[in-house]
């Protein structure tokens, strides 16, 4: 991996991650309203990594991957059940999990 492809990785992992941030945190208090944007985003990262390598990945490739990473959005569903509905409180926690679990995926 050179320091180019480093460089773009990072950058689509991290705006990614801070458009889900905005997502999460903004959609808080709204059960699983924020999973229907928030995974198009995801989707759209997994395919500009690919694009990265030269690699050229279909929705339906990219999908089966996030599907394989979303382990993670048991936890998140949890928080968000306990929590999640805090004004406040919630969108914080929502924001930063949803944030690192993007980051986790990229």
């Amino acid at each position: 991996m050179t320091d180019r492809e480093i460089g773009l990785c990072n950058g689509i992992i991290h705006t990614a991650s801070l458009a889900v941030a905005g997502v999460g945190g903004t959609l808080a208090q709204l059960p699983t309203s924020d999973t229907l944007a928030i995974t198009p985003i995801q989707i759209t990262m997994i395919i500009s990594l690919g694009g990265v390598f030269g690699i050229a990945l279909d929705e339906s490739v990219a999908k089966a991957e996030l599907a394989s990473a979303t382990a993670g959005m048991v936890g998140r569903s949890l928080t968000q059940w306990l929590i999640g509905w805090l004004p406040g409180v919630g969108n914080i926690i929502n924001a930063t999990t949803a944030a690192t679990l993007t980051e986790t995926i990229g």
